[in-house]
């Protein structure tokens, strides 16, 4: 396949799996998943690595050497270094024009290709931002899982815990500390504690399935996490929308679009999240399917390009 083909690289690197896809003359021609390329959550050299293999398999699957334009979007975009280790690769790989941006800004784009909107991403972490029609933006959250990002994968499994050892406490019944003990591999109260507190901490984001199963088999700690996770979105979903609406003095509702695996996944969160949205704010579209980032990164770097379709 030749460059005159007009070939464009989209990539979304997500906390716990990086998504990429080749789109020539509008159509996608390869696409791969690899692991995390978020240096904070695996490391600068796997990041790296993951990135390199998830090119190299996608370009061989294309027939391709190099391309005209790529958008990335990732989780940790601002920090100091991020773009430049991520363009250099781009560069190894014959891309003639590159941008890294946040994950949430190709999710945005996915949902509203430029317009206006709200996004609220909810998988490994978190974070809520809308868009008004004259291009500012508002956010709520997504503040890091140590400070922040309420209502995540990782925010439900270490809140779990905690609550499941406030259960412990009072005699109460749970079954998170032996659910996540049997994960660990960690039968003895000491050991489970000393691993929980440990530096670097254990992958909490990883016990969200785990919770969530508890949840739908009738746990009440993990039912309690669930649905506290679902009012914290929510409250930063209209937080935002409180900032669109007063700062950017728009006229009419704000539609709602949303991604990530704890409200895609996790029942209990979806229909809370779905209810409590609708009974704050009932003329506000709430977008019922999930929206796919890697959508949005393929339009910008069509965009990039000068491509239609």
């Amino acid at each position: 396949m030749k460059k005159e083909m007009n070939v464009v690289l989209g990539i979304d690197g997500g906390g716990t799996n990086t998504r990429a896809a080749l789109v020539a003359d509008g159509k996608i021609v390869a696409s791969g998943q690899s692991g995390s390329i978020k240096r904070l959550r695996v490391g600068a050299e796997a990041a790296e690595a993951n990135l390199r293999e998830l090119l190299n398999d996608i370009y061989t699957q294309a027939g391709v050497k190099d391309v005209r334009a790529a958008s990335c979007g990732v989780a940790s975009a601002s920090m100091p270094g991020i773009t430049e280790w991520i363009t250099a690769v781009f560069d190894d790989f014959g891309v003639e024009r590159s941008e890294v941006v946040g994950d949430e800004v190709i999710a945005l784009d996915a949902a509203f290709q430029g317009g206006p909107g709200i996004l609220q991403i909810a998988g490994t972490g978190t974070n809520t931002v809308g868009r008004a029609p004259d291009g500012g933006r508002e956010r709520a959250g997504g503040w890091s899982s140590r400070l922040g990002d309420e209502g995540s994968g990782y925010w439900i499994g270490l809140h779990a815990i905690r609550r499941a050892l406030n259960a412990y406490d009072r005699e109460e019944p749970q079954a998170v500390l032996k659910t996540v003990g049997e994960i660990w591999g960690t039968p003895e109260m000491d050991e489970f504690i000393n691993l929980g507190d440990g530096t670097p901490g254990p992958d909490f984001a990883a016990l969200a399935p785990a919770i969530n199963e508890l949840a739908e088999a009738g746990d009440a700690v993990s039912v309690g996490v669930l649905r506290q996770a679902a009012a914290d979105l929510i409250q930063n979903v209209l937080l935002v929308r409180s900032k669109l609406l007063r700062k950017h003095k728009i006229a009419g509702e704000v539609p709602v679009a949303w991604t990530g695996s704890v409200i895609g996944k996790m029942r209990i969160v979806r229909e809370e999240f779905f209810g409590g949205l609708h009974a704050a704010a009932p003329q506000m579209p709430v977008g019922t399917t999930e929206t796919v980032a890697l959508d949005g990164a393929i339009w910008r770097a069509k965009r990039m390009a000068g491509s239609a379709g």
